[in-house]
């Protein structure tokens, strides 16, 4: 599974600071960081309470990409944000994220054709998210079609059944395994799956043992990847051991210390 990188985030006070102050050193730790233990993306969020996205998303895509060399997740509702940051990425990124509404799907899907990128696709429409698998899949199959419109190669899709918190919406999580399942039946070659992991503890009190426990029956359901705390050790562990139980990497003593070193 590709662990993508959650914390070089606007909404962590040390990257807002950074990010007001143009210090690039707590950004370049944690893009060190996360590399370190495996990350396969960075996802990179300016955050809602900076008046100018564009600007701070080049400076942010700037200097992650002194630090390492992983490709990026853009992740912004400011799409012009987001264009900004995938002319100066070095290699093809990924685009966080795009609903199943048409005038946003055009303007994601063309961005994802003209600069090779990947796309998350939030499987909600102007109503919401959904609460059955149903829908959720009739949403992700949209985000099929117009990626398939666009020559995005569906195997660069990313569907996101979208997590909600299990405090609040318990019954929601049976219904994005069941998406996470049909979604792989959707094409040949079928969409990638993705989550938000640390949506699904959001206001609980056990959060790090709730994330673990998710990402791992997600997993058995086909998850691919999750934007979660890549330095989490605990979770990194279990989404090591999954996938050797899962028969997706072969089992050596060493086997946790060689998934963080895939993508090094």
């Amino acid at each position: 599974m590709i662990i993508i990188g959650e914390r070089i985030n606007g909404m962590f006070r040390d990257i807002a600071r950074a990010i007001r102050e143009k210090d690039p050193g707590p950004v370049q730790e944690w893009a060190r960081k996360q590399e370190a233990m495996g990350a396969g993306y960075l996802d990179i969020n300016v955050g809602p309470a900076v008046a100018d996205r564009v600007s701070a998303m080049r400076w942010l895509v700037e200097v992650t990409q002194e630090a390492t060399k992983l490709p990026l997740c853009l992740d912004s509702t400011d799409y012009d944000a987001i264009e900004a940051g995938l002319e100066i990425c070095k290699q093809p990124a990924m685009i966080n994220s795009v609903p199943a509404i048409a005038e946003k799907m055009d303007r994601i899907f063309t961005m994802a054709s003209k600069y090779n990128a990947e796309v998350i696709g939030l499987a909600m429409n102007e109503e919401g998210i959904p609460k059955d698998a149903e829908s959720r899949v009739a949403l992700a199959m949209e985000l099929v079609a117009n990626c398939d419109a666009y020559g995005v190669p569906i195997d660069s899709l990313y569907i996101d059944p979208l997590v909600l918190p299990c405090n609040v919406g318990q019954a929601h999580g049976p219904e994005v395994f069941e998406t996470l399942r049909q979604i792989k039946l959707l094409s040949d070659p079928p969409p990638k799956t993705v989550v938000g992991l640390s949506n699904i503890s959001q206001g609980t009190k056990n959060r790090e043992l709730i994330n673990r426990t998710f990402a791992v029956m997600a997993m058995a359901c086909g998850l691919d990847a999750a934007i979660a705390d890549a330095c989490d050790e605990e979770l990194i562990a279990a989404i090591a051991t999954a996938r050797v139980l899962l028969n997706m990497d072969i089992y050596c003593d060493s086997y946790v210390d060689v998934f963080k070193s895939q993508n090094q």
